[in-house]
């Protein structure tokens, strides 16, 4: 596989197992826009305080989310250099996808005269 220059192989899995929970996507736009206890968190899910807990760990070890301790509670927010550089490499994967696209409409497609 290859791996784009920035990032090991096992930090781009760690990166995609994080996106594809959907609690964990809401959890990064809720990091976004706000910077929520856990507690807070918990209260938007129907799930146990301790599972969205393990949902947050997830999105730290992927390095999307920091958490920082305010007093008895643990806010998260985003980790905006972390985003761009996940942003870059999915444009990255975008443009091989579509450069094989276009790769196949050349084969594809019959040429107009």
């Amino acid at each position: 596989m290859v791996v784009h220059r920035e990032e090991s192989e096992e930090s781009l899995n760690q990166l995609f197992r994080a996106l594809a929970d959907g609690t964990r996507r809401d959890i990064l736009a809720r990091s976004i826009t706000e910077t929520p206890s856990v507690s807070e968190l918990a209260a938007h899910y129907e799930m146990s305080f301790a599972a969205v807990q393990k949902h947050v760990a997830v999105l730290e070890r992927a390095g999307l989310v920091r958490k920082r301790a305010k007093g008895r509670e643990q806010l998260v927010s985003a980790d905006r250099v972390r985003l761009r550089r996940a942003s870059a490499l999915l444009d990255f994967y975008e443009s091989v996808w579509r450069r094989r696209v276009a790769q196949l409409d050349d084969v594809l497609l019959p040429k107009e005269d």
